[in-house]
């Protein structure tokens, strides 16, 4: 425990009970006395709240700023407007990712990336190690930085009683800065659940007081205090990758249905040439979705796939699904047996289990 990194509300998860796990080298609640499926159907109904103050924060400022993020990443960071977020990654030069990531445009000459707690260290030297030959200034706000997620049907009625900022005009991937309680923060409508929220980010010493004031504003809407348990159903349930599942440094973009943040037009990137390469020759494997059919068959990430009885593939993550009523899973296949209505087996201690390709995401609110 004493070697756990810690996030500012590490007390406040330890009054609510909260089970603690080591997530990443941080000391994280992975769930309530509610339980997980009950913390997800409360972001799926009503709201969720979400400590995501491990996640880290670099700023990047100067006037090759907007240069140097197209160099390395593969998104087009030039078509952002002021008060926009992208999702996108950091590359190696082989098309395989060093970490995924937002990059929100604060203006023309800065801008804040927001990456993996897993990654930090790792992304602030690669993206350090980048800036040669660029005019930009690159310094890492992780430990200042406190990050609350707010999700669900009900999330935005319940903060827009703690703050002034009009939150129905920011849209979908937007942000703006504000005021919560008198506290400075800046208020972004994105999220890892599938469902409408917000992120709040703001100074590590405010993060306790915001929490608990979210806490209480909303006790009569049906929140709940939610723990990475749920996070990962309910990103499973809506495609989201996470890294060291879906995507490492052995999966290209490409292949991890990820095309779409990469744009091979705009010019030189890292891992451009790469990638070029790959969608000339085709892909091999393609990251798809399943269900299996018998309730006790939960694919959990890491077991083989299997087509003919042969190994051809791996699960990336898997678990039942409380909105769904099944049990999910997403995996590497070959591209030979990647369409919809495919059937491929799980290998699930010992015994081959049956599985059918379905679309995804598996859930998306209306």
């Amino acid at each position: 425990m004493s070697d756990l990194k810690r996030t500012p509300l590490n007390a406040a998860h330890r009054a609510l009970s909260a089970k603690m796990v080591d997530f990443a080298g941080w000391d994280m609640p992975v769930q309530y006395p509610a339980g997980i499926i009950e913390e997800h159907l409360a972001v799926r109904t009503r709201a969720g709240l979400f400590d995501v103050s491990h996640m880290g924060e670099f700023r990047v400022k100067g006037p090759q700023a907007l240069a140097y993020l197209d160099h390395l990443t593969p998104n087009a960071v030039s078509k952002l407007v002021d008060g926009q977020v992208q999702y996108t990654a950091m590359l190696y030069p082989n098309g395989t990712f060093v970490d995924d990531l937002l990059i929100y445009r604060e203006g023309p000459e800065e801008f804040l990336l927001v990456v993996n707690a897993s990654n930090i260290d790792k992304d602030f030297a690669w993206a350090t190690e980048q800036t040669a030959g660029f005019d930009v200034a690159l310094t890492n706000e992780s430990d200042a930085t406190g990050q609350i997620a707010i999700q669900g049907p009900k999330a935005e009625g319940i903060l827009q009683t703690l703050t002034e900022t009009p939150l129905g005009d920011i849209p979908y991937y937007h942000f703006t800065h504000g005021q919560v309680l008198g506290h400075q923060v800046l208020l972004s409508r994105t999220g890892y659940t599938g469902e409408d929220g917000f992120e709040v980010y703001c100074q590590a010493a405010d993060t306790e007081a915001l929490w608990n004031a979210m806490l209480k504003a909303g006790s009569s809407e049906g929140l709940l205090p939610t723990g990475l348990g749920c996070r990962n159903t309910l990103r499973l349930e809506a495609r989201l990758a996470l890294y060291g599942h879906e995507i490492n440094d052995e999966i290209h973009a490409l292949e991890a249905g990820l095309g779409w943040i990469v744009k091979l037009d705009k010019g030189d990137f890292i891992g451009a040439e790469a990638l070029r390469k790959a969608k000339a020759e085709g892909l091999s494997r393609r990251l798809v979705g399943f269900k299996t059919f018998e309730k006790r068959d939960i694919a959990r990430d890491g077991m083989p796939v299997l087509v003919d009885g042969k190994a051809a593939g791996f699960v990336t993550s898997g678990a039942p699904s409380p909105t769904c009523g099944v049990n999910l899973g997403l995996a590497y296949v070959p591209v030979s047996h990647a369409a919809v209505g495919q059937r491929i087996e799980i290998e699930i201690r010992g015994r081959a289990c049956p599985a059918e390709i379905i679309p995804t995401p598996f859930y998306k609110h209306a």
